[in-house]
């Protein structure tokens, strides 16, 4: 009788310990290229068809003014406009090669700056308010002193941007890092995992997905800062980017300029989210058993 109990246990123990391997066992597989392109890159477009289209019938319908709304053939034609003349790819790249070189400056800046705020109750206490307000200071307020202290070149628009993303870099860290377990910490420390070697093989990992947050918001911050510091200091000695076209576009009354450059601005916005930040993002979410497709 004991033995039939006993052998009961260890079958139920057996039964519990693969039902618990089985939830473990996430399914993480990669989704077929179709099925991407028809739930991540579709929907996009639709979207933005449904956009153009509702533009075209407010214009055909006449419901405003064409100097308040130009239709899409004239913000058609200045981007072919630009397209002959072979400016197009040259303004784009140049606020893009700024954004991204701006960033990474802020990444290398703002990352070791959040370490030393999550990780030191001093640095934390004396800097960590200001980070926060930082982050909440339109960038648009730095311009004027930058320019003052660089003039109108590269610097100028580098420390606009600095400003703008290295908050925002750093306060995603610090709660990336806040929302570690204490225990991984403590059995980090146990092995021995202190100092930077604990910094690069227990915390940046723990916290990644909030440093991935921040990271994005970062970005955002940076090229919103660009575009501020591209519209109001504007000089020929900058080479034209897409605020400097946008400003130019208003300066000259060119409407569907003006349209073409914020459509412009937005798109590569989307792209760079879309090309770089959220395949990572996927990444670190089905590597962690967090994402069971996509």
């Amino acid at each position: 009788m004991a033995s039939t109990d006993t052998k009961a246990k260890t079958d139920d123990l057996a039964g519990l310990e693969a039902g618990l391997d089985a939830l473990d066992a996430v399914q993480t597989h990669r989704t077929p290229a179709r099925e991407v392109l028809v739930k991540k890159v579709l929907p996009p477009f639709i979207a933005v068809g449904l956009v153009l289209l509702v533009w075209q019938v407010l214009v055909a319908a006449k419901v405003t003014d064409p100097t308040k709304l130009p239709p899409l053939s004239a913000v058609w034609d200045s981007l072919s406009d630009m397209w002959l003349k072979g400016t197009l790819l040259e303004v784009v790249w140049t606020s893009v090669s700024r954004g991204l070189l701006g960033f990474l400056l802020a990444l290398a800046i703002g990352t070791p700056l959040g370490l030393l705020v999550a990780r030191v109750k001093f640095v934390r206490a004396a800097i960590g308010p200001i980070l926060q307000g930082l982050q909440s200071l339109p960038s648009v307020a730095w311009v004027p002193p930058a320019v003052l202290w660089f003039g109108l070149n590269d610097a100028m628009m580098y420390t606009v941007i600095l400003l703008g993303a290295v908050p925002s870099i750093a306060n995603g860290l610090v709660s990336g890092i806040d929302q570690i377990p204490p225990l991984h910490l403590r059995a980090g420390r146990t092995l021995g995992a202190t100092g930077l070697r604990g910094a690069r093989h227990v915390v940046m990992p723990a916290a990644l997905p909030g440093y991935l947050a921040g990271l994005k918001q970062g970005w955002a911050f940076s090229w919103r800062s660009l575009m501020a510091a591209e519209i109001i200091a504007s000089s020929p000695d900058l080479g034209l980017g897409l605020g400097q076209l946008l400003e130019n576009g208003r300066n000259n009354i060119d409407l569907p300029g003006v349209f073409l450059a914020i459509i412009l601005i937005l798109v590569v916005g989307i792209a760079i989210d879309l090309l770089i930040f959220s395949p990572v993002e996927r990444y670190v979410l089905r590597s962690r058993g967090l994402l069971v497709k996509g």
